[in-house]
């Protein structure tokens, strides 16, 4: 990937990071920290590898899927969304407000773009699965993706998903593990230990690849050996920083839910705000 296209995703990334930060802002509620650890994997994909995404036609059948299973962080996925074309970038001030439909978990029937509506967590999986076995079934091209909490893989319906997913050999299917190692209650290693992730995926009929979740070219290198690789779904193991691009808020779990206001509101978009400016040469 030349560097150029590089910069180009890296600024559509910090854009969505300040209209993310903006939304939580005015809503006075949502989560800051995962949201901002996965945006440059949701960048990357909207912007470079799904295909035959039309905002004018977001249902088309020939469209790859994606799963926000971690669903919680549309303070990410919304932002892509908008900056991709899907709803006006203006809308996102509305988040989470009573009588929009940019609700804190993303709904597949009220936000264009979306295709599977997201609740409590641990079930985006299973419905990624699906899809992949329906286009099996159908022998369509379409590809799914799903991104995860690691703190989301402790529920045990992600394994149920995972022996299926690999049982019938889906290799339509992409899995990416957002690893930033914190959740809600402390670190993934006090609450429920996840290690060794990558031999875990592996026993259950997985094809793995671990990455640096924050450098563009591996996440695009890693999609691509994901096509390329035939007969089992493919999981990404993207090593994180919750908070990313903030500095107070980066590994600090107490970004996960909690909403920037005041002084910590003003710092933060200063801070992002400042690397944008410097990515479009301003």
């Amino acid at each position: 990937m030349e560097q150029s296209r590089v910069k180009e995703l890296e600024t559509i990334a910090y854009k969505a990071r300040v209209l993310g930060l903006d939304a939580i802002n005015k809503a006075a509620s949502g989560h800051v920290g995962g949201a901002f650890s996965v945006v440059d994997i949701l960048t990357v994909l909207y912007f470079n590898t799904l295909r035959n995404i039309d905002v004018n036609n977001p249902k088309n059948p020939a469209r790859d899927r994606f799963v926000l299973s971690k669903g919680h962080c549309t303070a990410a996925l919304y932002p892509i969304l908008a900056l991709r074309g899907f709803f006006p970038v203006e809308d996102l001030a509305t988040f989470r407000q009573i009588d929009s439909y940019l609700s804190g978990h993303a709904e597949m029937n009220h936000v264009p773009g979306v295709d599977m509506s997201a609740g409590s967590l641990g079930q985006g999986l299973s419905n990624a699965v699906g899809m992949a076995l329906a286009g099996k079934i159908d022998r369509a091209k379409y590809r799914v993706y799903a991104i995860m909490g690691d703190g989301e893989i402790q529920e045990g319906q992600i394994w149920e998903a995972a022996m299926c997913a690999g049982k019938y050999k889906l290799d339509n299917l992409v899995g990416i593990v957002d690893y930033n190692r914190l959740q809600i209650d402390g670190t993934t290693a006090e609450v429920m230990p996840l290690e060794p992730l990558a031999d875990r995926w592996e026993s259950f009929g997985w094809h793995v690849i671990e990455i640096d979740g924050h450098n563009y070219e591996r996440i695009a290198e890693a999609f691509q050996a994901a096509e390329n690789y035939k007969g089992k779904p493919t999981m990404i193991i993207a090593n994180t920083v919750k908070g990313k691009g903030v500095s107070f808020m980066e590994n600090n779990v107490e970004w996960h839910g909690h909403p920037p206001m005041g002084d910590d509101y003003v710092n933060a978009r200063a801070e992002l705000v400042a690397h944008l400016n410097e990515l479009e040469g301003k």
